[in-house]
């Protein structure tokens, strides 16, 4: 099954909307985990201002809002 990762950070508004938004999308066919960017100087640097960011690996598939047609495609591509 797909990881997905969500960058974020606490109190974030829009993290909590994209983490909302995500999960009745991926239930079944992806998990996520929840990272906070600000436990992680690298992170912080690399995503700052973006958070939300929802990612696979390396490939970010949106930032401060949930790209639905994004998260569809990458998730048929994925598929097993």
């Amino acid at each position: 099954m797909t990881l997905l990762t969500l960058y974020s950070r606490p109190g974030c508004h829009l993290c909590e909307l994209m983490l909302e938004a995500v999960l009745p999308r991926i239930r079944g066919r992806a998990e996520i985990r929840v990272v906070d960017i600000d436990e992680d100087p690298d992170l912080r640097v690399r995503y700052g201002h973006l958070v939300p960011v929802l990612s696979d690996g390396e490939h970010a598939l949106c930032h401060y809002q949930l790209d639905v047609a994004a998260l569809e495609r990458h998730l048929s591509s994925v598929a097993p």
